[in-house]
């Protein structure tokens, strides 16, 4: 499919693309960014689409993907990491958590402490994705490979139920 063939048939799709987006992104401008994103990188892209397969689901997947990974930007940039000894990792949006509760500030220095409690080599990668990293990020700032990383986190993970089986 020619360049400008391909770019005419995207226009086409956009009005079926739109109620997607907007479902995506419950906000008007933010769909018109989604949408814009999407059909830029397709087009970029056009060379890795198969001809006879459905172009709709290929460039719905494209905005799916490029919606995941916005949306997990904006919890990192919303995650605050504390500069003291201990380095804890403070996420405003995913902790669910009251700091005003006395039980739960108890919880939570319970948590940390059996984080803290972890080999280094299972707490870095842990700490990572549980504060939004992909494991393909992680993976290239350690340099380590995709599999060890999440061989690691599912160590961790285990570790920590483990050891917080109390809080169940």
């Amino acid at each position: 499919m020619e360049a400008l063939e391909f770019g005419s048939t995207l226009n086409n799709l956009t009005i079926s693309l739109r109620p997607i987006a907007l479902q995506l992104t419950r906000d008007y401008e933010d769909t018109n960014d989604l949408l814009q994103e999407t059909l830029l990188k397709a087009f970029r892209n056009r060379h890795r689409f198969n001809e006879g397969t459905n172009l709709k689901a290929w460039v719905y997947t494209i905005m799916k993907n490029t919606f995941l990974s916005n949306y997990q930007k904006k919890i990192r940039r919303k995650t605050y990491v504390d500069t003291t000894d201990n380095q804890y990792f403070i996420n405003t949006v995913a902790a669910g958590f009251s700091r005003e509760s006395a039980d739960t500030s108890v919880n939570m220095e319970e948590i940390q402490s059996a984080i803290n409690n972890l080999s280094p080599q299972y707490r870095i990668p842990f700490e990572m994705h549980f504060t939004g990293y992909k494991y393909e990020e992680i993976a290239q700032q350690l340099e380590i490979p995709l599999g060890t990383v999440k061989n690691r986190i599912f160590i961790a993970r285990q570790e920590l139920k483990e050891k917080l089986k109390n809080f169940a």
